[in-house]
């Protein structure tokens, strides 16, 4: 069912947080209570009665308190225990937002329900470091994993860190360091984009998260937190992460913490619940791929050209394109397999700029989607973006 034609998300139906660099505001909080609390919070603020949400899907790739009821508890949270809500907690790394909105809106498709709600919240801030029994090992000795950096260093399939899929994909098609810095700048200058105006356009989806600073005071997160300024000179004076590649630092995301939330429904209840209702967000289809051992940054192609296929349209018909771009070279590779211009795609920034939560970081690309088409007078948007394993997906929206 890549194809839909049922499934709507009301016109600020959604929101997402700023999103924090690790060990910063964010790093003391449970990522399901932050994610939940803030959900109750917009829903308040958009006077919204959370009990219309029929079934939940929660969104986490880093393991938190109580992460076994994360989905049942996030639901309970969110609602304030006014409606016995059933849950499903989803796992699909980078891409855990489109694959949560994507299942809310097949069910809309077949009628299951009315209104579907995604909140996708994550923490990589102070991760999790967990022990395994391994009694066959000398002495019995256990095994352990640090959740983040074990695992950016090596997939256990491919067996590479993530940064050496993406320099496999740059030896593949001889992109240099230059094209890698010249895209890392553009993308900063983007961002900077959504600063004008006093945040003009973050303001259009963004809404603050509140945070404990002491037993009895709190303060409110209203901005990115930990981005780093760049300059083409600066970035020319990074050296490649890796032994002849074309990724410094600069060149690629960082770890951050946040959360987003959407709700997904009928055309009609989409309608009642905007705050435009002649603004209409149609989920069009859902692409999905796995590339190659070790190529992750390859992923989001497949994935976009079978999403664009199936919503019987082409790049040429697309009013704006955001990616998941957790390595400069994702946007190389897109922009060159599918024909478009990269100074064009990602628009007021993207993931490798304002950081990566993983869960909620496509989320949060999709809500600027979303609302630069609005601002270009309506039309077709496509969201892509790799994960972990070498997965890609992609989404097509109409917004009109």
């Amino acid at each position: 069912m890549s194809r839909l034609t049922k499934a709507f998300i009301p016109y600020k139906g959604y929101y997402s947080s700023p999103f924090c660099r690790w060990q910063g505001s964010l790093a003391n909080e449970n990522a399901i209570v932050l994610g939940a609390v803030t959900a109750n919070r917009w829903f308040k603020w958009r006077k919204i009665d959370p009990t219309i949400i029929d079934y939940f899907y929660y969104g986490i790739t880093v393991a938190q308190h109580h992460m076994f009821y994360s989905h049942t508890w996030a639901a309970a949270m969110v609602v304030e225990g006014k409606k016995d809500i059933p849950a499903l907690m989803v796992n699909q790394a980078c891409t855990t937002s489109t694959t949560c909105i994507y299942l809310a809106a097949c069910n809309i498709e077949i009628g299951a329900y009315e209104t579907g709600y995604a909140l996708m919240s994550d923490r990589t801030s102070n991760g999790p470091h967990t022990v395994w029994p391994a009694p066959l090992n000398p002495g019995g000795e256990v095994e352990s994993e640090n959740w983040m950096m074990d695992n950016f260093n090596r997939d256990p399939w491919a067996g590479f860190k993530m940064i050496q899929t993406a320099e496999n994909v740059a030896k593949k098609i001889g992109a240099t360091k230059e094209d890698a810095d010249r895209v890392t700048l553009r993308r900063y200058q983007q961002y900077l984009d959504a600063l004008a105006n006093d945040r003009a356009f973050q303001k259009r989806y963004m809404f603050p998260v509140e945070v404990r600073v002491g037993k009895k005071e709190t303060k409110l997160i209203e901005e990115d937190e930990g981005i780093i300024h760049t300059t083409a000179e600066g970035l020319a004076k990074l050296a490649p992460v890796e032994p002849g590649g074309i990724h410094s630092y600069g060149a690629q995301t960082h770890p951050a913490d946040g959360n987003c939330g959407f709700i997904i429904t009928t055309r009609d209840k989409a309608r009642e619940l905007s705050t435009d209702p002649k603004i209409e967000i149609q989920i069009l289809s859902y692409g999905f791929s796995r590339a190659q051992k070790g190529y992750m940054a390859e992923a989001p192609v497949p994935a976009a050209q079978m999403a664009l296929r199936d919503a019987g349209i082409t790049v040429k018909d697309l009013k704006a394109v955001k990616t998941h771009c957790p390595f400069a070279i994702n946007d190389i590779y897109m922009s060159r397999v599918m024909g478009m211009d990269i100074d064009w795609m990602n628009n007021y920034g993207n993931s490798m700029i304002y950081g990566h939560p993983q869960g909620p970081t496509a989320g949060r690309l999709i809500a600027e989607l979303i609302e630069e088409i609005v601002m270009l007078g309506g039309g077709y948007g496509l969201w892509a973006g790799c994960a972990a394993g070498d997965t890609g997906a992609a989404m097509v929206f109409k917004i009109g």
